[in-house]
């Protein structure tokens, strides 16, 4: 990590001081680097010390670190890992052009590991933009909101983590057969991780995720216990109390009473523990695509990795 972490600030830097200050920003704040920790992990079950190995795992956090300019700008987010947001310190244009300048980046870096790691970069790339697409757009008047959630939270979220997990034992010289099992665990163990992230917004006190408790209520970014509010609201069989926490969450968040209630609301109703539940029940199906590799320290550490993802949500 201590390599990946040199790679990175070496792979932000710029002549340009505009471009040099921004790009530091959020390298800068650190961030729990769980991308590059699993392609380092993955890389353990072959060659892990080749130098492709390094730069693969800073390809990964580079992209996800762009998406975080993108995103936060998208969400008017004004805080990120405790620290302001790019796009309130510099504006929205400086913000969504640093996010591409590190999405150039990434793309530099992951030219050199050859046109199979460039097809992958580039496929990962488009379920981003789809998955931020589709949440922007919503799901169509035939389509269950629940799954297209899902959907989104595979493209948005999942589709790095498994490209994360890929890269490392792609490039340490894993069998075909080992790095399918590990990208099958990224892809599951992703959406899982953004099910616990939907908990934590708004059970957390904020230090987990650097965010103001609810903050995605607040910016109408859909989560899964309002998903499944929405669904328990209109059900023939919804009680006072469903209505009246919809009628919270619909009411005019900006204001920090009206979000506080909305969140204590939420935090009361079952759809937390259900939400936290389905996260559960994904670490556990993500643990299962472990089952062909090897017994060993490796795959106690993927478990290992799986468990703690979800339980920052318990």
């Amino acid at each position: 990590m201590a390599l990946v972490e040199e790679l990175l600030r070496d792979s932000v830097t710029s002549t340009d001081p505009i471009a040099d200050l921004a790009s530091r920003h959020l390298v800068n704040a650190g961030g729990k680097r769980l991308r590059p920790l699993l392609t380092l992990l993955t890389a353990e079950l072959g060659h892990a010390d080749r130098r492709e190995v390094v730069d693969a795992a800073a390809v990964v956090e580079l992209t996800h670190l762009a998406t975080l300019y993108h995103d936060d700008v998208m969400d008017s987010a004004p805080v990120r890992r405790g620290a302001p947001s790019a796009h309130e310190v510099w504006g929205n244009s400086v913000a969504i052009l640093t996010g591409d300048l590190l999405f150039a980046r990434a793309s530099s870096l992951v030219s050199g590991l050859g046109p199979e790691a460039v097809r992958i970069q580039a496929a990962t790339f488009e379920r981003l933009c789809l998955g931020q697409l589709h949440e922007t757009v919503g799901p169509r008047p035939d389509e269950d909101p629940v799954e297209h959630y899902l959907q989104v939270l595979s493209d948005k979220t999942a589709s790095l983590i498994a490209t994360s997990a890929r890269f490392g034992a792609m490039f340490a010289g894993c069998s075909a057969e080992v790095v399918r099992t590990v990208t099958r665990f990224g892809e599951t163990i992703g959406v899982a991780f953004q099910l616990a992230d939907d908990v934590i917004d708004l059970t957390s006190d904020g230090t987990v995720t650097g965010k103001t408790p609810g903050t995605d209520l607040r910016e109408g970014v859909p989560t899964m216990p309002a998903l499944l509010l929405r669904a328990r609201a209109a059900a023939p069989d919804a009680t006072d109390a469903d209505r009246g926490a919809l009628a919270l969450l619909d009411a005019d968040l900006s204001d920090d009473d009206a979000l506080a209630a909305a969140v204590a609301a939420l935090r009361a109703h079952d759809v937390v523990t259900r939400t936290r539940a389905r996260a559960v029940e994904l670490a556990h199906q993500a643990v299962a695509e472990l089952e062909p590799l090897p017994a060993g320290p490796v795959k106690e550490a993927l478990v290992a990795f799986a468990e703690a993802l979800v339980d920052r949500a318990s």
